[in-house]
């Protein structure tokens, strides 16, 4: 097996030989079809997050099934699935609210590797929890759905992450109606999937926000209604203006910065929600006046991964694909070999990318 791993943060990812053990109880052995790259394996590479190499990266992926560990009744070899982060052990407190995303489990993976290097070192997945950047992954059961009949391994993979952390922001934790207008800030790959879920939950105007017109443009292709470049003019004034001088109903920050919460705190209107998508770096805070929070009766919440629970919403949107309501080829900018790896990376780092998708023959 070959994996590219990250042994000094800061420099290109190097393409190593690596050993792999067997899947331990509830775990499964999947062999990689297609990893997205998302920006958070990008924070983990350039040293942002807290983390020690050696480690493998990559959490957005799909692949098929082809050994599985005792007790094991989720899934079984030959199974093609889309592997994501979300790990849940269906027991515990949150997973009985049905907050499965909030799993509060003990797992064997979140203190052992099945990775190691030529030289025995384990390698770590840097927190995400897949170590996707590889030709093969171990992961718990939980961790994997099947992939919906029909749907090609590339695009299914985009299922595991980006997709469901913005859509299911939408009509998961905010439960947008059809008469809310929705902003959205930050148009990289969850930001558009959050423009696709509110226009699947009907939200009149869908006002995009960006530093790139390349990005607003691809924003009205997933259905904002407005788009306005955040470096020209007064965003704030601007989305305001556009919702009869309130402000939007629901503002969904997906940019990992404290001054674009500001800004959305700023352009949401009274009694209206502002949701935190996007994570900056540990420690960023954000600051509010709470006596205007109080009395305004607005709310702030936090999305964790979209709210998703897999089993539920993996097929549905799978659904909705099928019936080209659901835009996921055009999430796709570019596909690669392991081998160009660093090519994605860079590619997506200058901002010339929606998706890139590193491909497994």
């Amino acid at each position: 097996m070959k994996a590219a791993v990250c042994y000094a943060f800061n420099e290109p990812l190097s393409i190593e030989d690596v050993e792999i053990d067997p899947p331990q109880r509830g775990e499964v052995r999947v062999r990689l079809s297609a990893t997205a790259i998302c920006h958070s394996d990008i924070h983990y590479i350039r040293g942002e997050r807290d983390a020690q190499p050696p480690l493998v990266v990559g959490h957005e992926a799909a692949g098929t099934v082809v050994e599985v560990g005792e007790g094991v009744n989720l899934a079984r070899p030959g199974d093609e699935v889309i592997v994501s982060l979300l790990r849940s052990c269906g027991r515990c407190f949150f997973c009985l609210q049905g907050q499965p995303y909030h799993c509060e489990g003990s797992f064997a993976l979140s203190s052992e590797s099945r990775l190691r290097n030529a030289r025995g070192e384990p390698l770590g997945d840097g927190g995400l929890g897949v170590s996707a950047f590889a030709e093969e992954a171990i992961v718990d059961q939980s961790q994997v759905v099947a992939i919906p009949v029909g749907m090609p391994m590339d695009r299914a993979a985009l299922l595991a992450c980006g997709v469901i952390t913005g859509l299911g922001a939408v009509v998961n934790t905010a439960r947008i109606r059809p008469s809310s207008n929705v902003a959205v800030i930050g148009i990289g790959g969850v930001g558009l999937n959050a423009v696709q879920g509110a226009a699947l939950a009907g939200a009149p105007r869908i006002i995009a926000l960006d530093t790139r017109d390349s990005k607003l443009e691809a924003a009205r292709t997933f259905g904002a209604t407005h788009v306005l470049n955040v470096r020209r003019g007064d965003p704030v004034r601007e989305v305001r203006a556009l919702t009869e001088g309130r402000g939007a109903d629901a503002v969904f920050v997906t940019a990992g910065s404290a001054g674009a919460a500001q800004q959305g705190l700023a352009m949401t209107r009274t009694a209206g929600t502002l949701v935190l998508v996007g994570l900056p770096a540990p420690g960023v805070t954000l600051p509010i006046v709470i006596r205007d929070i109080g009395w305004s009766g607005q709310r702030i919440l936090g999305s964790c991964m979209g709210s998703t629970r897999l089993a539920v919403d993996v097929p549905w949107l799978g659904d909705l694909y099928r019936q080209g309501r659901l835009k996921l080829d055009e999430l796709i900018s570019g596909r690669y070999p392991l081998e160009r790896i660093n090519e994605a990376i860079e590619d997506v780092e200058r901002g010339d990318a929606l998706r890139n998708v590193i491909v497994f023959p």
